[in-house]
């Protein structure tokens, strides 16, 4: 098959190319195609010709998001339903990647993708907006939900992390937050199943799916685990982790309390177990010191 990869340059894109199969894969960075451009995407269908799009493009920064909520939008919904509109029109599947940030967070229980939603910032919003107008416009689509994304490419906590612990001897971390840290390379793992299921079947059980790492943890105890793993990659000058509430760090945007997501109905579905986060800390902790 032919596939197109939007948003190649970031974190799952970059990730999702590096394990390509014996497929026709093109991956387009932000810089390539702008997906707030209607007419660029169905250029780019029409140049490409895929027989499968898997939407990475997105606008990530949480906080800037509150400043400049127009360019969030743009992207993580029109953009969203520019790409399932021109799919529509040329019947070509697509898998689209959101998060669990549309989600309030104000429960305690695992979330799962019938639960309500209810965005407590900008950046939620536009991901949730741009889900429901794929769901509008494209019967044919997978959305995968996912968490706490950290890689070797692109901006996440594990890397401002692993900076910041080279220039400080305290880390003040926020510890009443809980989600699931999610590997890029196991996103990408995700998605090649999926798409591989589709070219044996031609088709897939579309709708809306959770995938993320495990165990759940909060910022703070993902921090450690960071520091943990560059101690042992190599000479680290381990800074102190102390514990803070959210209150003691205030940023722009709210973040969900608690956004643990389910993903039962992936796995029974389609038998896809999401692994443990460390094995992928790991890789990138490693990627990033022989870089």
């Amino acid at each position: 098959m032919r596939i197109l990869v939007t948003g190649a340059a970031g974190q799952v894109g970059s990730e999702t190319l590096g394990r390509a199969t014996d497929h026709v894969v093109i991956g387009t960075s932000h810089h390539e195609l702008n997906i707030t451009s209607a007419e660029a995407v169905a250029d780019a269908l029409a140049d490409h010709a895929p027989e499968f799009v898997v939407n990475a493009a997105a606008y990530t920064a949480v906080d800037r998001a509150e400043q400049e909520p127009e360019v969030a939008f743009a992207v993580n919904r029109d953009g969203a339903a520019n790409v399932a509109r021109a799919c529509a029109s040329r019947r070509i599947p697509l898998l689209h990647l959101s998060t669990d940030y549309v989600f309030s967070g104000d429960g305690d229980g695992r979330l799962d993708e019938a639960d309500p939603t209810g965005p407590v910032n900008v950046y939620g919003r536009s991901k949730l907006d741009g889900e429901e107008a794929i769901r509008e416009l494209l019967t044919d689509h997978v959305i995968l939900r996912t968490s706490w994304v950290f890689g070797a490419a692109g901006r996440n906590f594990v890397k401002t992390v692993l900076r910041l612990a080279g220039e400080r001897d305290e880390l003040q971390i926020v510890a009443d937050q809980t989600g699931c840290p999610t590997w890029a390379g196991d996103i990408a793992d995700t998605i090649w199943l999926l798409v591989e299921r589709f070219a044996r079947h031609g088709t897939l059980p579309w709708g809306t799916y959770h995938y993320c790492g495990t165990p759940p943890v909060t910022w703070h105890a993902f921090a450690e685990a960071i520091v943990e793993r560059a101690r042992a990659a190599g000479p680290f000058e381990a800074p102190r982790i102390v514990p803070i509430t959210t209150e003691g760090y205030p940023t722009p945007a709210r973040r969900p309390i608690y956004s643990v997501l389910s993903c039962a109905k992936l796995e029974t579905t389609f038998g896809i177990h999401p692994p443990p986060w460390n094995r992928g800390l790991d890789e990138v902790v490693r990627a990033l010191s022989d870089g």
